[in-house]
């Protein structure tokens, strides 16, 4: 059975005018919502979500992603074959850097423009909603197995986006925060190896400027404590067992994370 993902930062409502156009165009395909709650223009957000998914899901897959505050200006649409021979899997978004990280995270990676108005929807394309006239449409034409050469030009000037974006200055790793989820739990961009580098679970680290314990799990720890960990994203997170980190370090995405082993 083919599969679809979805995410966006749309909430209610367009994510079903997203799902009725695929199912109109593939009605055998299975749809899974990765997430619609995505902070809104969270382009960052939106592809570690993906990122952090994108290698549980089979061959084949197609993923389309809309994080998209540019709309209807003149940023591109992509759509991305991404992985080695035989286990290759797509993308559809905007070229914002929301699709590069997760199709990068596969191995090799093509990327084209969009331009095969015959893939887009029918009716027409409006100006403020191409989740659903431009990626819903191409995305499942591409899990009904059109070849993504058909979509339009092959590029290599795609918008860029990693999350390798941090610093060691001596004992201090600088990071930044790129997610926070439901449970308030902040991840930062700074990656598992370097964090065992410079510290080992069950020492003391500190996290701008506040002693923590890195640990394992959450459950280290005594009930509203704070802690540091390898999430299962392989990244460093920031934590308080049943409670909210986020709103305890007071932490957003993008906001600088600086750490020092002591």
């Amino acid at each position: 059975m083919p599969l679809i993902s979805l995410t966006t930062d749309f909430g209610d409502l367009y994510p079903a005018a997203m799902k009725a156009v695929i199912l109109g165009i593939n009605p055998a395909v299975q749809i899974v919502d990765i997430t619609h709650s995505i902070q809104q223009g969270g382009i960052r957000e939106g592809a570690f979500a993906l990122y952090s998914l994108v290698r549980y899901f089979p061959q084949g897959t197609v993923h389309i992603g809309v994080v998209d505050p540019g709309v209807g200006t003149s940023r591109r649409a992509l759509a991305i074959k991404a992985g080695y021979e035989g286990e290759e899997q797509f993308f559809v978004g905007p070229d914002n850097g929301l699709l590069i990280p997760a199709a990068r995270s596969l191995g090799e990676m093509e990327v084209y423009e969009i331009t095969n108005s015959e893939l887009m929807l029918k009716s027409g394309v409006s100006a403020t909603f191409h989740g659903r006239d431009i990626f819903a449409p191409a995305g499942a034409r591409l899990s009904k197995g059109t070849l993504i050469e058909a979509v339009g030009p092959r590029i290599s000037d795609f918008v860029d986006l990693d999350f390798e974006n941090f610093g060691i200055d001596g004992p201090f790793i600088i990071g930044e925060v790129i997610f926070a989820d439901s449970f308030g739990n902040v991840i930062t961009n700074i990656p598992e190896e370097v964090v065992l580098k410079f510290s080992s679970f069950g020492s003391q680290i500190e996290i701008n400027s506040r002693r923590i314990s890195f640990v394992q799990t959450y459950g280290f720890v005594r009930e509203k404590e704070p802690l540091a960990l390898i999430g299962s994203h392989r990244f460093l997170e920031i934590a308080v067992n049943k409670g909210n980190a986020a709103r305890q370090f007071g932490l957003k995405s993008r906001d600088q994370v600086v750490v020092k082993t002591v």
